[in-house]
């Protein structure tokens, strides 16, 4: 499993703790260091079944700062992947990847639900 994430993130090091806790592996990854590719992000929005606005930071500056709120729907699915892989602070995290399963953002309930089924 991939744990992807802005270690600076009270959210990432919430969920960090709670993988931790449950004795759970995984590679971290931090995503201001390698972000996220628009191949990877459209493979895992996919496997996801999530629309992909919800693996944009809606919270973030960098997002209202773009008014990306008013553009994305404008936008193709095409150039909103080109979007997100281009800066990792526009990415919705933690994203945990599994084989068969992407969770962006951290909701414990779903993440337990995935990992002990």
């Amino acid at each position: 499993m991939e744990f992807i994430c802005y270690p600076k993130c009270s959210t990432c090091q919430k969920a960090k703790k709670w993988l931790d806790e449950q004795g759970i592996s995984y590679r971290l990854r931090d995503i201001q260091q390698e972000n996220p590719s628009a191949e990877e992000l459209s493979r895992w929005q996919e496997t996801s079944g999530l629309p992909l606005k919800r693996f944009f930071n809606t919270s973030g500056l960098r997002y209202k700062a773009l008014d990306l709120k008013n553009r994305l729907p404008d936008m193709s699915r095409e150039e909103q992947l080109t979007l997100l892989a281009s800066d990792g602070m526009l990415v919705k995290r933690p994203l945990l990847v599994g084989e068969d399963f992407v969770l962006p953002g951290f909701r414990e309930a779903d993440w337990e639900k995935a990992l002990k089924g």
